[in-house]
């Protein structure tokens, strides 16, 4: 790998940050509302898969035990 000198590599560090576009503040609200609402929803997904298995357990071992 070739060496470059600080202000060199500082200079490239400048220039590919200047090619990155940045979210407008709307697009940051946005995606963090669906965030929010995905991992409500997971949540309730996991919750009720868990009262399913807790229930067929229980009857399971009710049946038997």
């Amino acid at each position: 790998m070739a060496t470059l000198n600080p202000i060199q590599f500082i200079q490239q560090v400048r220039a590919e940050v200047a090619k990155v576009v940045w979210p407008t503040r709307r697009e940051v609200l946005l995606t963090t509302v669906m965030v929010f609402i995905m991992a409500a929803l997971t949540a309730v997904f996991f919750a009720l898969v868990d009262l399913g298995i807790r229930g067929g357990l229980q009857l399971i071992l009710g049946a038997f035990g």
